[in-house]
Formats: structure tokens, C-alpha cells, sequence
């Protein structure tokens, strides 16, 4: 498959795609242009076209959680997640240290070459194309950050309460699971000194033990 098939988007200009996929270690060995500027520019589009789309399809959320959902969404490791999706490893161009070094699997490198990939899409097909390629990629990171980002942090909370008269020692455990595979939740329990102060479930290890946290403060 090449890289315009996993993409879902066929270049007019080829230049554009294979630009953004050239890292500046091989751009200063082979005298070629590299993907820096089309990175700068498709930050940019990627943090408004994120923006746009939260701000239309979540307007419960307000101002502070708007801000948090897409600070989770366009981020490095967001971003790597994509690339890999894509299997970029596969078509991005290094030089020869960074490729002695792997550099072709590093987040930072594989995060950068999408933002670049955005930037060439719309140089070739326009805010609409670029549009299309980050909800198609980001659309469900978008749901999962935006379903966490109203959640009161309530282990921290509970560890604040618990030490405010010296140390302790607080302790989770994920106790059981339940559910098939593809709609699982987990049980956890959060001790005091050993001693289990509540359980609770979620639909992931970390959401049960949130749900934990938050009984034991006694909040159902």
C-alpha cells in the first residue's frame, strides 16, 4: 500500500508529500528541503480544525475543558498513534544517523510528519481536504478525551485528605474484571495502610480506580 492509499488522499503536486515526509537529517545530507515548514503551518491548521470541531460537537463542555481535550488530542503521543496507524516508519526518509539511531520509530519524528502531512494536503486539496484527513484520524481520540477531561481527579484529592495528618500509605488494586473483551470494565480497591477503604468500576483500570477513590471520599 503506498502512503497516498493509507492516507486517503491523492496528491496533485507529488513534491508536497514527499516534503513532508523528509526529516531535516536527510534534507542536510542530500541538500533537499525538509519537512519544518509544512510541520509549522499543519500545527496550526491542526489546532484550529481540532478547535472548530470541539467547539461544534461538544458544547456542553466550557471554555477550561475545551482547552484540556485538545491540549490531550494534539500532542506528541496523539499524534504517534496516528503515524503509526499509517505505518510512516515505513515512508519517512532520514539521514544516516538518525537512521544508525532509529530515528525512522521516533515519536517525535513520526508526530512531526503528520503535522507536516497536514500542512501538504492543504497546499494540494485545500482546508477541506486537511479537515477531512485530521477528523478522520483524530475523530474518536477527540471522543475519549472529551468523555475524561470533566473528571475530578479524585485520587489526588483523596491522598491530600488521607496526608493531611502525616504520611500514609495508600495502595490500589485491581481486583476483578468483568464483561467479554470488547466491552470490559475493572474492579479496583483503594486501601489505607492495608486496610480496603472502597472499591470501585470503570471501563478502564484507571477509571476504576478513580470510582474508588471517589466512594471512599464519600461521594457516590
Amino acid at each position: 500500500m503506498s502512503i497516498e492509499e493509507s492516507i486517503g488522499y491523492t496528491f496533485k503536486n507529488k513534491a508536497l508529500i514527499e516534503e513532508a515526509l523528509t526529516h531535516t537529517s536527510y534534507a542536510n545530507e542530500n541538500n533537499t528541503s525538509s519537512n519544518e515548514k509544512l510541520e509549522f503551518l499543519g500545527d496550526s491548521i491542526l489546532e484550529f480544525i481540532s478547535s472548530k470541531y470541539l467547539y461544534t460537537n461538544y458544547p456542553k463542555l466550557n471554555e477550561g475543558e475545551l482547552t484540556k481535550t485538545r491540549a490531550t488530542v494534539v500532542c506528541e503521543a496523539s499524534l504517534y498513534e496516528v503515524a503509526k496507524k499509517h505505518n510512516i516508519t515505513q515512508y519517512i526518509k532520514v539521514g544516516n544517523s538518525e537512521r544508525a539511531c532509529k530515528g525512522y520509530e521516533k515519536p517525535a519524528i513520526l508526530a512531526d510528519s503528520i503535522e507536516a502531512i497536514i500542512a501538504a494536503i492543504y497546499f494540494d486539496g485545500g482546508l477541506e481536504e486537511a479537515e477531512k484527513f485530521i477528523i478522520d484520524n483524530l475523530k474518536e481520540a477527540m471522543e475519549n478525551a472529551s468523555k475524561n477531561v470533566g473528571l475530578k481527579d479524585y485520587k489526588t484529592v483523596l491522598q491530600e485528605k488521607l496526608q493531611e495528618n502525616g504520611e500514609v500509605h495508600i495502595e490500589y488494586r485491581i481486583t476483578g474484571e468483568n464483561g467479554p473483551d470488547h466491552d470490559k470494565s475493572f474492579i479496583a480497591e483503594v486501601l489505607l495502610n492495608g486496610k480496603v477503604l472502597a472499591s470501585g468500576e470503570g471501563k478502564s483500570k484507571k477509571l476504576a480506580e478513580m470510582q474508588a477513590a471517589k466512594k471512599a471520599l464519600g461521594e457516590q
